[in-house]
């Protein structure tokens, strides 16, 4: 097996060559309906102005992930009832949603969540509620035009007659609205062509080069999340069960086989389970 398979660390380690810790998730366990674990031991560190990406299947425990470092678990009866998370040095497990916006961290739901009644511009400005300065205001919606041109050019158009990229899009930009210094990006590929994916991809690269936003994505798409990621946790079972920079993981032949679909040469059917298990070892 790669060296780069390893059990979760107890304690979250800074990826190698990264720069200072922005977000320090230590061992962190999540419970629904005070009965149903979730996440388990779950640590990870993402490093100001980089970009790091959360992989795995349906149910691996991304989207919980990201809700827990965002507060948004309580709307759906979840806690996190052990570990901690830190965000610039300081506990954040107690705040607000919105008290998080504040400080620098916004979410992006996956599904998008425009308000079809509203144009791409009225979207736009609900993301500015935190801020006051009207001129600030005015600056932020034409970096996000910049950024985005498609959505100057619609920017009168309701949301629920736009595409599904400009509404990713809209997204996206409204979230940069309120000045992030961290963005968390759920599923941002789902359900847009390719070609949409890649513009999308290619604009959150831009940002994060250009603006310095940090971005945490959670993923599906791991092909494309490797490429643009400069470190990547893969999560299982609500455990990460390997974590490395992206570079490498795109090359590790497990990633190869059971997550990019290229195998080896001695590559089994997913049917023979017991093929399956020893292959994909690191879940023992």
């Amino acid at each position: 097996m790669s060296q780069l398979v390893t059990e979760a660390p107890a304690t979250a380690a800074a990826p190698a060559g990264a720069g200072a810790p922005l977000l320090v998730v230590n061992g962190i366990e999540v419970i629904y309906n005070h009965v149903i674990l979730v996440l388990k031991g779950v640590s990870l560190t993402v490093p100001k102005s980089g970009i790091v990406a959360i992989l795995g299947g349906n149910g691996a425990g991304k989207t919980t992930t990201l809700r827990a470092i965002s507060n948004l678990l309580k709307g759906e009866r979840g806690e996190v009832t052990k570990g901690s998370i830190e965000y610039k040095g300081e506990r954040i497990e107690a705040l607000t949603p919105a008290d998080l916006v504040k400080r620098g961290v916004v979410q992006v739901m996956e599904g998008r969540h425009c308000f079809a009644h509203l144009t791409i511009e009225e979207n736009l400005l609900t993301g500015a509620y935190t801020r006051t300065d009207k001129a600030e205001i005015a600056r932020n919606l034409e970096k996000v035009y910049a950024y985005f041109p498609r959505l100057k050019t619609r920017r009168t158009s309701q949301a629920a007659y736009t595409s599904g990229g400009e509404q990713q899009m809209c997204a996206i930009g409204r979230a940069l609205m309120c000045n992030p210094d961290m963005v968390l990006l759920d599923e941002p590929s789902m359900g847009l062509a390719p070609q949409i994916v890649e513009e999308v991809f290619n604009i959150v690269k831009d940002l994060n080069s250009k603006e310095k936003t940090t971005f945490l994505l959670a993923e599906q798409n791991t092909n494309m999340a490797l490429k643009y990621a400069d470190y990547g946790y893969i999560m299982e079972s609500g455990r990460v069960v390997m974590d490395g920079r992206a570079s490498d993981l795109a090359s590790n032949e497990d990633v190869k086989e059971f997550y990019l679909g290229v195998g080896g040469g001695e590559r089994k059917s997913f049917k023979d389970v017991k093929s399956y298990k020893r292959r994909k070892r690191w879940l023992a």
